[in-house]
């Protein structure tokens, strides 16, 4: 998984993590706990990270510290990666009728693990979805499927933190498409 370091290490370190994601064995049981818990899909929690002082390259960097509480969503996110998804239990979570952030989640698993040359074959049937969800802690964010998913194809940032780099020679070839 293509996570960013500091996430990586707050997840590792984080309690939700530790003491109730590392319960849950099945598939089914994580899909049960992203309906529940999953309100927003920013790597933190609102109002837990403070850069303010802190500018340019040195901006957000700064130790664990600096982080904030990562987010339910990035704990889950992670926890799927631990279960190591099938195709079809991938295809299951873009489909899934109960929640939009249960999709969400499985588009934000391919963009961090699946490789970058089949991130047009996953998400060009999506990006005209209409289904809306709020992706801003706290709210105020709201996007469609395919606006987001056009997001993530097309920029880096993703609330303060970086998506992997996706190759040039990828980028053009699906310009042609």
């Amino acid at each position: 998984m293509n996570l960013n370091t500091m996430i990586y290490t707050n997840i590792a370190q984080s309690p939700y993590f530790k003491a109730n994601l590392v319960e849950l064995k099945t598939y089914h049981e994580v899909i049960d706990e992203i309906y529940y818990k999953v309100e927003h899909l920013e790597p933190w929690e609102r109002g837990s990270r403070r850069i303010g002082g802190q500018t340019g390259m040195c901006g957000g960097v700064r130790g664990v510290g600096a982080g904030g509480i990562v987010s339910t969503a990035y704990c889950l996110l992670y926890k799927l990666f631990t279960l190591k998804l099938t195709r079809k239990q991938l295809k299951g979570l873009l489909d899934h009728p109960d929640s939009p952030y249960i999709r969400a989640l499985g588009f934000m698993y391919i963009r961090y693990c699946i490789p970058p040359e089949d991130f047009w074959w996953w998400y060009s049937p999506y990006l005209s979805d209409s289904e809306e969800l709020d992706v801003k802690a706290g709210g105020g964010c709201i996007m469609t499927i395919g606006n987001m998913l056009e997001h993530w194809l097309t920029k880096l940032d993703w609330f303060s933190t970086l998506f992997p780099r996706i190759p040039v020679p990828v980028q053009r070839n699906w310009k042609k498409k």
